[in-house]
């Protein structure tokens, strides 16, 4: 079988694509043949080395796939040999197999297709972890969403307006701001062509936004901090710009605000039966046509440095998937 393989930390032109003996799984195990592989923001900095989890060299990338069952070790029963499954694996998505332990894997909803599988359960994982867990966000109250047109960012507008809540989308173009209002976005703001600030207060006529979502960091972090809401609730989701923002405590203190961290891989390990709860209400939420994950690009395996490189360059709306 091909795989992506990362021989060495540097950026996604170094990766090569190689031949691998067939992957057989061990007991508690699933091996699975990937139709489909959803790419995320991590898996840039992975391959640098600059992600919070540094897996030993050589690696094959990739952590969200859709794909159907190859094989089953033993003590599998919850899937057979054949069945179209979900499967969230850390490492190896970007191959034509994968092993995937058998609690990170779960059958496919009747009707839905690979790619759309395939990209929901980092973006919209992430997502309704830091809305619903970490920031219960409640119906009535008013969302501002960085980075607002990336995956995370329109999974957040949707698991928002699902909650019942006013979202505000940012974002640093006209074309990305109508694709956050095509998934439902209340409000936008082109962040690139003006003061935040005024158009924060504006949007939410001087109150602030009771949560903030924030996928970038970088320069607007802080102006973004100072428009929110008493009791507000900002969410660390990333990094996307490269920087790390640093904000003055005594803004805390003013605002009565809290500054939440939202590290979903640890979350989905330390709390699986909350995560388990958490993807079936999502998939209820799809069924419902609640979200609806926009697969904007589909590149073939051997096209994955390319597919990493307009990640890199924030190239990407929505969601992009690699084919094998």
């Amino acid at each position: 079988m091909k795989a992506v393989v990362c021989k060495a930390w540097g950026l996604p032109d170094t990766l090569e694509v190689q031949e691998l003996p067939d992957l057989a799984p061990g007991p508690g195990q699933v091996a699975i043949d990937v139709k489909a592989a959803g790419v995320n923001f991590p898996d840039v900095l992975i391959i640098q080395g600059k992600y919070q989890v540094k897996p030993p060299l050589p690696f094959t990338p990739g952590n969200e796939l859709a794909g159907v069952v190859r094989a089953v070790g033993d003590g599998v029963a919850h899937v057979k040999v054949g069945d179209k499954v979900i499967a969230f694996t850390q490492l190896g998505a970007f191959a034509e197999q994968v092993v995937a332990p058998a609690q990170a894997v779960m059958p496919m909803p009747p009707g839905m297709d690979f790619d759309t599988a395939a990209a929901i359960t980092l973006t919209y994982g992430t997502s309704h972890h830091a809305v619903v867990d970490r920031a219960a966000l409640k119906a009535g109250e008013t969302m501002l969403v960085l980075g607002a047109a990336g995956g995370v960012g329109l999974a957040a507008i949707e698991i928002g307006k699902a909650l019942g809540a006013r979202v505000i989308a940012a974002a640093s173009s006209e074309d990305k701001l109508a694709v956050c209002r095509a998934h439902g976005a209340d409000a936008t703001i082109n962040y690139s062509a003006g003061d935040l600030r005024e158009a924060i207060k504006e949007a939410t006529g001087g109150k602030g936004p009771d949560v903030i979502y924030d996928p970038v960091g970088g320069a607007y972090a802080e102006p973004a901090f100072r428009s929110i809401a008493w009791r507000g609730r900002y969410l660390v989701v990333g990094f996307a710009n490269g920087e790390i923002p640093k904000l003055p405590f005594n803004l805390m203190l003013l605002k009565g605000a809290s500054v939440v961290g939202v590290f979903w891989g640890d979350f989905v390990r330390k709390e699986p039966k909350a995560n388990l709860a958490a993807m079936h209400q999502l998939l209820g939420w799809l069924g419902e046509g609640k979200i609806r994950p926009l697969i904007s690009k589909r590149y073939p395996l051997a096209d994955t440095h390319l597919a990493l490189e307009d990640m890199a360059a924030r190239k990407v709306t929505g969601k992009v998937v690699i084919v094998p």
